[in-house]
């Protein structure tokens, strides 16, 4: 698979082959329309079409080439924002719920593994959540209380972690946790939904979006889909311009892979309380490509950041391997990295349903809060049962239209953020001239009142496009992890000639002025 959103290549895409699909090239018709390839767009599209719907699937990239393809590929129901908050959120039945509907996300993917005999790695494995001091054993308390609160006692405080070196103190176990290859099951899952009579159009991006009984959406080159029914699963909702923008925020995170000897580190999945947190887990046989060479790959993730928001990137990959050298004085040589993009909900949960203020045909999947293969599942299976008219007990948590005034000041703090960011409207550029901009870099300059974004490519030709994001307006900022063009405030992407690759932005830069 090609590196479609980002420079970076995780060690999902080696070796991985997606069935054979092509470019929208004609107007179509069907019962469902899913916008988005990922592991959201294709749950729902096969679930639909198990339940006999004509279902097509647009992606822009291809099967799997946004977000999904940059996961660790975690399956938990050890929600990351932590039990005590979700229960001051949304209480003690709507925390049981919440983790109750990821534990039936894990059980629908191994169902689903069964039922289309999917060879993708799944294993089910023990999570542990470790504190690394007093004041993070103190939290970790709370959280077995919390967990005692909504039922959940399988989870028990361990006095010792199975890694000695992570930590010294007490850890809880959370079982029947579970990991898995994140591309081997998307691209065999996308193959079932294939024989089960569903379409899939790829490198097709969709520009527009029009609503109502029957729903039109238009491609970038004019081609269009009618649907009675409309999934937008685009990892940030493209069909929004504001309202849902409002609710989440973007964050980059950040991942390694390490190889350490067969066997030496447990097979599980490991958290620990800092924030941002770090997560660990192996991918048995994976660290120099030979099932027989006797080693596992350790995968870490974290030093997360607001998209946009942060200098020096690379460093992150640095502070992730001290961590990990740290706390895995074991691992041998890292050999992969690579970066995510995640949204987090104000209030902790995801959005899933009807898309606000738009007709009732109209659903959205968004605010992964960093669960995404989860997430995405239980996306799945609430729109099909909500396009199916079957009643679902989640429908209320997940409801993109909610309002919690608990969570208002998170909503004014990422709101207040947004806001700060238009002051690059006025300050000076990073360079004053485009020579100053090395070959494979890319800076922003100031040119009279405009600022425009200038990258250099490997052969020393400059390429100017406006910096102006086109989706609200902010000025963007260069990743230079990812040779990308990153906006500040909503976490559109565009790649070093200005092509947008990640939303909610849908058009490219603009030319320089």
């Amino acid at each position: 698979m090609k590196r479609e959103s980002g420079a970076s290549l995780s060690v999902w895409v080696e070796n991985i082959t997606m069935p054979v699909t092509t470019p929208l090239h004609e107007n179509v018709k069907c019962d469902v329309c899913v916008v988005g390839g990922g592991i959201a767009g294709i749950t729902t599209a096969y679930l639909l079409a198990k339940e006999g719907k004509d279902v097509v699937v647009v992606e822009a990239k291809e099967i799997g080439g946004g977000e999904t393809g940059r996961t660790t590929a975690h399956l938990s129901n050890a929600l990351d924002d932590g039990f005590d908050e979700l229960i001051r959120l949304f209480g003690v039945e709507g925390t049981r719920m919440a983790v109750q509907s990821h534990g039936k996300a894990i059980d629908k993917i191994e169902e689903i593994i069964k039922d289309e005999k999917i060879d993708c790695d799944f294993v089910r494995v023990d999570g542990y959540m470790f504190a690394n001091t007093k004041e993070e054993e103190d939290q970790l308390m709370r959280e077995l209380e919390a967990l005692q609160k909504i039922g959940w006692r399988d989870v028990v405080l361990r006095k010792k972690c199975p890694v000695e070196t992570l930590t010294a103190l007490p850890c809880l176990h959370f079982p029947n946790q579970a990991h898995f290859h994140v591309l081997k099951y998307l691209s065999a899952l996308s193959a079932a939904l294939l024989s089960k009579g569903g379409r899939i159009f790829t490198k097709t991006k969709i520009e527009r979006f029009e609503t109502g009984r029957v729903v039109t959406v238009v491609s970038e080159a004019g081609h269009a889909i009618a649907a009675n029914h409309l999934v937008v699963a685009t990892n940030s909702p493209v069909i929004d311009k504001v309202t849902m923008h409002t609710k989440q925020a973007p964050y980059r995170t950040y991942v390694i892979g390490a190889a350490v000897k067969r066997d030496e580190v447990p097979d599980a999945l490991y958290w620990d309380m800092q924030d941002p947190y770090h997560y660990v887990r192996l991918l048995k046989g994976k660290a120099g490509g030979d099932d027989q060479n006797g080693l596992d790959l350790l995968i870490v993730g974290g030093e997360d950041h607001k998209t946009g928001q942060d200098d020096h990137l690379s460093r992150k990959f640095t502070e992730l391997e001290s961590w990990m050298r740290l706390r895995f004085p074991m691992a041998q040589e890292v050999v992969y990295r690579w970066s995510g993009q995640v949204l987090e909900p104000v209030d902790s949960l995801g959005f899933i349903g009807r898309n606000p203020g738009d007709s009732d045909n109209v659903y959205i999947a968004t605010g992964d809060s960093g669960q995404g293969m989860t997430h995405g599942t239980i996306a799945g299976m609430l729109i099909t049962d909500l396009i199916m008219g079957k009643p679902n007990l989640w429908q209320k948590l997940y409801d993109p239209a909610r309002v919690s005034l608990k969570s208002s000041g998170e909503f004014m703090k990422e709101n207040l953020n947004v806001a700060a960011q238009f002051k690059d409207y006025v300050t000076p550029g990073e360079v004053d001239d485009p020579m100053q901009v090395m070959p494979g870099t890319g800076s922003v300059m100031r040119k009279g009142l405009a600022k425009v974004a200038v990258y250099c490519d490997q052969d020393g030709v400059r390429h100017q496009c406006s910096a102006v994001c086109t989706h609200l307006g902010c000025v963007v900022h260069w990743n230079e992890v990812e040779s990308s063009w990153d906006c500040p405030c909503h976490g559109s992407r565009f790649d070093p000639f200005g092509k947008v690759i990640t939303g909610p932005a849908v058009k490219d830069l603009g030319p320089a002025e």
